[in-house]
């Protein structure tokens, strides 16, 4: 009768081919994820756009010649449980030899910023222009966003949208950023730099933070330099007080189409509640994304009993506290207006 005993491979035998099957895959393993790559450069960009698969990623990689086989570099990836870990963005990736390299720089990797900078005085609709631009971030996502009530209401704002709330300054972003990041950053500035000293006086002025911002917005659209904002300021609050109509020009730009132009008598008479040669008060919301230094205007007028003021033409005005001056004032400014037109077609004429 034959010992079964000698069929038994043992322990030995058994830990042996085990250790030669460890090996194997350990060596295939490191085989795959260091698999040499032939990229010629010491470094690229390239960008990975949103939604796309690890083969189409692979593609990209190939066809900026980052990749000369593209099998091993899918290997690694799922070898080393990335496959779904790749993050859309534009990345700068340095030294990419190996397959372990181009992996991870691209999983853990820092993706390549972009600098914008948001103007004073610019509107939802600017900013969108400027990040499609810069960003390639779709405008009328953008804008949905930007006019999303319900998101608004997230942000414990005031208004129907996010104009006005979008503080200018200078950002970084990916390229191909998600749009509720960048309102995200944008609101989260201006409540930085809206202090609760700035929500004080809001109140003591009797005025709500979208009241403050709106007249913010209109004192940008008029001044151009620093120290007229606290006068023009003071105009507006001192005719909300006697109950005239603001007749603020912003307010008609915000409105036209083919602005910022000059004004015609025909603009001013646009059915719109944002038009304030129609409408007394404030318009119902921001007409544009103020500066610091306009909002700071808007709730620290400085104390006169001007009524109107008239460009100069200078980027200055003249400040009146009656109609007849006013009208003297904007007698002068037609004339110099008169005068730069006269010199232009003086300067055409010598010019031919």
């Amino acid at each position: 009768m034959l010992d079964i005993k000698q069929f038994n491979p043992g322990i030995k035998t058994v830990i042996s081919i085990a250790s030669i099957i460890f090996a194997s895959i350990l060596a295939f393993y490191l085989l795959v994820i260091y698999w040499p790559q032939s990229s010629p450069y010491e470094s690229v960009e390239i960008n990975i756009p949103k939604g796309v698969t690890l083969s189409e990623i692979s593609n990209i990689l190939k066809e900026e010649k980052i990749l000369s086989n593209k099998r091993t570099f899918t290997m690694a990836v799922k070898s080393m449980g990335h496959e779904k870990n790749i993050p859309a963005g534009r990345y700068i990736l340095h030294n990419a030899q190996y397959n372990k390299e181009i992996i991870n720089q691209l999983v853990y990797g820092i993706p390549s910023l972009k600098k914008i900078t948001v103007l004073e005085g610019w509107t939802v609709n600017d900013i969108a222009n400027e990040l499609y631009k810069t960003l390639k971030i779709n405008k009328n996502n953008f804008l949905k966003l930007c006019h999303d009530i319900r998101m608004v209401q997230l942000f414990n704002l005031q208004g129907n949208s996010f104009e006005g709330y979008l503080f200018p300054d200078t950002y970084t972003f990916a390229e191909g950023v998600d749009s509720k990041l960048v309102i995200t950053r944008m609101v989260n500035e201006f409540n930085n730099n809206f202090s609760t000293s700035m929500k004080y006086q809001a109140q003591e002025l009797g005025m709500s933070i979208l009241e403050i911002i709106t007249l913010a917005s209109i004192i940008e659209g008029e001044a151009i330099y620093d120290s007229e904002r606290s006068i023009i300021s003071a105009v507006y609050h001192n005719r909300l007080k006697k109950g005239m109509r603001l007749q603020a020009d912003p307010t008609i730009q915000y409105i036209i189409d083919d602005g910022p132009r000059r004004l015609l008598n025909k603009d001013l008479k646009i059915e719109s509640s944002y038009n304030t040669y129609l409408n007394s008060g404030l318009p119902p919301g921001p007409i544009n994304n103020p500066g610091k230094e306009s909002i700071i205007a808007a709730l620290y007028p400085s104390e006169n009993e001007y009524l109107y003021f008239v460009a100069r033409g200078d980027g200055y005005h003249t400040f009146t506290d009656n109609e007849k001056d006013h009208n003297k004032a904007k007698r002068k400014f037609q004339e110099v207006r008169r005068k730069v037109k006269q010199n232009k077609k003086k300067i055409i004429f010598e010019g031919k």
